[in-house]
């Protein structure tokens, strides 16, 4: 297929169509979106982007993150600790019931669902762009379209480094209210724009990117895995029983790929993430239950060293257990959910083909 993004008939049976410009329309969420103005490439990606977070979001609405909410931040707390209070996720859980309440356990959470669906949507649109940039390469290269394991893997970790710098800023401000202690305390923030403002007043414009070194080392591995493993799975299986496209796939089948690749991603990048974190709130004042704000480090090496010679370096996986829980359905839905999108709008599914 010369243009690996060009358009098929949306029916069912996947027909290719005649032109990239059909006139047909997708009916999706009570509306219609007619697709005779999409040219086939970036646009017609992005637009499976846009529906596949509104799919997503409609599905779960900001449920899907609120609903694990608690566990979200379970995570940050066991990550930035540096004295035993959080020990387990239903030691934690049942902690943050008792000295917080409801409201306490999410913490946070309005920032995070801020932050998840510009995140996700570049993430997915970049991906796509890479991918098919390398297809194209490679076909006017070697004839051959396909792209290989170590090439997917460039082209998710490009555009998990560009998703996260994107929304940065956002995720430590997310970072500071899941940690932060209770109202009273010497560093207390009322809200997001409230933390942005006291943040930007009190430590400089910088502090919002603190971290950032680490989230960029982490995000190759973690999201370059996560695309990696997903795509390589699905092949694998492909290949081992003869199958000739994506769609004879079941959904139960992709969520299993999904989760594989999920759990492989998290594992390998989870110490860049307890890095990041722990320099978000190094030598702040404002999460004294859970952290000595006396400790500050200079930076990712130091916070490696600083927490392997304190604390053994099985601190650089605290909080990996609620993590898991909360984020390897997440990605096994999210891919699945990308592609029925996909599917639903005709496009073709696999980059690399």
């Amino acid at each position: 297929m010369d243009n690996d993004l060009s358009l098929m008939n949306g029916d069912h049976q996947g027909r290719r169509a005649s032109s990239p410009t059909t006139g047909l329309s997708f009916s999706f969420s009570g509306g219609w979106f007619p697709l005779n103005h999409l040219s086939a490439g970036p646009h017609h990606a992005f637009l499976c982007v846009i529906l596949t977070q509104r799919t997503f979001i409609s599905l779960n609405p900001r449920r899907s993150r609120t609903a694990v909410a608690p566990l979200e931040r379970l995570k940050i707390l066991m990550q930035v600790q540096n004295q035993q209070v959080y020990s387990g996720v239903f030691q934690g859980i049942k902690r943050m019931w008792e000295t917080e309440g409801l409201r306490g356990m999410f913490k946070g959470n309005g920032a995070n669902c801020m932050r998840i669906v510009p995140n996700s949507a570049v993430k997915f649109f970049a991906y796509e762009q890479f991918a098919a940039m390398i297809s194209a390469y490679q076909k006017e290269k070697t004839g051959d379209p396909k792209i290989t394991p170590l090439e997917r893997l460039a082209a998710g970790a490009t555009a998990g480094i560009i998703a996260m710098s994107a929304t940065y800023s956002l995720d430590m401000v997310r970072g500071r209210l899941s940690v932060q202690d209770a109202e009273g305390s010497v560093q207390h923030y009322n809200g997001i724009f409230d933390a942005y403002r006291k943040i930007y007043r009190e430590e400089g414009f910088r502090t919002l990117y603190k971290g950032w070194v680490p989230s960029v080392i982490g995000v190759v591995p973690y999201v370059g895995l996560n695309f990696a493993v997903y795509e390589s799975l699905k092949a694998l299986i492909l290949n081992y029983y003869g199958l000739k496209d994506e769609r004879d796939l079941s959904v139960i089948t992709r969520l299993g790929c999904g989760a594989v690749a999920g759990t492989t991603g998290q594992t390998v990048a989870y110490p860049f993430d307890v890095a990041r974190r722990r320099l978000q709130v190094s030598g702040w004042q404002g999460a004294t239950s859970v952290t000595n704000g006396e400790i500050v480090y200079k930076g990712m090496m130091d916070c490696f060293i600083k927490t392997c010679r304190h604390e053994g370096w099985q601190a650089l996986f605290h909080g990996l257990w609620p993590n898991y829980v909360k984020v390897v359905p997440s990605i096994a839905i999210a891919f699945v959910t990308y592609e029925k999108v996909k599917e639903m709008l005709g496009a073709k599914f696999r980059i690399s083909d």
